[in-house]
């Protein structure tokens, strides 16, 4: 966890089971007066519709082929990664709100709406970068361990939270090799999500914020950025009914 003022970062993995209990233990020992997490609300109903809200052949017009096509395959990769380690992709944020709910506690969408990320993804994204993900795809699958050892990764355990040199390592290659993917779902997510943060820090005493592992420390950079840049920020949203 990171400590900037009052605010806390909390990485998590979306299909690891200590991440679930790290969630409960924070939102116990920190007691926040706010809880933010990695999600908009396209996202959130979705998590909690599983199985009745799924991506549709007419979604295409609203996201884009390419943001279509990502969304099936980034889904069913998680589903096949998250029944190995017995943990629906998502847990970790629906046990960040549920938990929250239980003691009452506010809980903020920080994420930007996912349909604007998957617009942006689809025309983004270059015949390189598609090109690229197909030779990465039939390298993954028929040299898997190179493939691992060339990352430097010599142990990966699904049920834990990456450490934190396999997250910087990883991200330095999804940086290099597909720039326009890093752009939109990393870099510009972590912007909004660190102006709504620098936002909420001035109107709450104390901030839990539970977003992937991979958006946490560049997160803390930014929301010192903007802490003394931004307002009130717009697009922020709370849901506080029952999950």
């Amino acid at each position: 966890m990171l400590v900037y003022e009052n605010v806390a970062l909390l990485g998590t993995s979306h299909i690891a089971k200590s991440s679930i209990k790290e969630i409960k233990k924070a939102i116990v020992e920190e007691d926040p007066d706010l809880v933010a997490v990695e999600l908009d609300q396209r996202r959130l109903y979705a998590l909690m519709h599983q199985g009745k809200h799924k991506a549709s052949i007419a979604d295409i017009r609203h996201i884009g082929l390419t943001g279509y096509i990502f969304t099936q395959i980034g889904g069913w990769v998680q589903k096949k990664l998250g029944r190995s380690v017995g943990v629906k992709p998502g847990s970790d944020m629906l046990t960040a709100i549920k938990e929250a709910h239980k003691r009452k506690i506010p809980v903020a969408l920080i994420d930007q709406d996912i349909e604007i990320t998957l617009q942006k993804f689809t025309k983004r994204l270059t015949r390189k970068e598609k090109w690229q993900f197909v030779k990465d795809v039939v390298r993954g699958f028929l040299f898997k361990e190179r493939e691992i050892k060339r990352l430097g990764v010599t142990h990966l355990d699904l049920s834990k939270v990456p450490e934190r040199e396999i997250i910087i390592k990883l991200t330095a290659e999804l940086k290099k090799k597909y720039p326009n993917v890093y752009n939109v779902l990393i870099k510009e997510r972590n912007e909004i999500m660190a102006k709504k943060v620098a936002s909420l820090m001035k109107n709450y005493v104390k901030v839990l914020v539970v977003v992937g592992a991979g958006h946490e420390e560049e997160m803390v950079r930014l929301i010192k950025h903007y802490k003394n840049k931004v307002e009130r920020v717009k697009g922020v949203d709370y849901e506080i009914n029952s999950v």
